[in-house]
């Protein structure tokens, strides 16, 4: 969850609106932060602009930082970073970060201002911020298998006297194993276990 002092932090360095995605998995984030200026994204959805922005497409592509005046004009086959400096949005920056190994979870943000372009020493602090908070929603690690595949049966639709007799185990077992995810997943009941489970990937 971005707290109040990143807030502050993020709206400091880029005055125009800013809009973070983090924990990207398959297809939605875990969090999702839009600071943008409304009518920016209501042109921005009408438009259907996420079909061909430049920069959500480089921030799925690559990792690390780019000022927007530095990604290739024919990657913007729509003028979308021109349009934006519309909206008062005439500089910005992207920023993407990614784990290692085999997970396909990213983090990413865009960033703007109207009156310069981005430091490189600035481009360094929205890159550490973002990866703070990518590895601060990072999914746990100490889910049991059977803690897992207790919550991945739920979320498939199975009611615990079904998964008891699946696991051959009694339903009293069952609510123990998805009680200890919810604690490990932070999460107030089984269903938003097996949703933030699936977010990250884990079932």
């Amino acid at each position: 969850m971005i707290t109040a002092t990143a807030s502050k932090r993020f709206h400091l360095l880029a005055p125009a609106g800013y809009h973070i995605a983090l924990r990207v998995g398959f297809a939605f984030p875990l969090e999702d932060v839009n600071k943008l200026p409304e009518q920016w994204v209501q042109h921005y959805m009408t438009n259907r602009f996420v079909l061909t922005d430049p920069v959500l497409r480089w921030n799925y592509a690559n990792t690390g930082t780019i000022r927007w005046s530095e990604i290739d004009s024919v990657d913007d086959e729509n003028n979308v970073i021109d349009q934006a400096a519309l909206f008062g949005m005439r500089f910005g920056a992207a920023v993407s970060v990614a784990d290692g190994g085999n997970s396909a979870q990213r983090s990413f943000g865009m960033f703007s201002r109207p009156d310069r372009e981005f430091t490189r020493d600035e481009l360094a602090l929205l890159f550490e911020g973002v990866s703070q908070l990518h590895d601060q929603m990072a999914p746990p690690q100490n889910l049991t298998c059977a803690e897992l595949e207790a919550v991945r049966m739920l979320r498939d639709g199975l009611r615990l006297k079904q998964i008891a007799f699946e696991l051959e185990i009694s339903e009293g077992a069952v609510k123990q194993r998805l009680k200890n995810a919810k604690g490990k997943l932070g999460a107030t009941t089984s269903v938003q276990a097996a949703s933030l489970a699936e977010n990250y990937g884990l079932i």
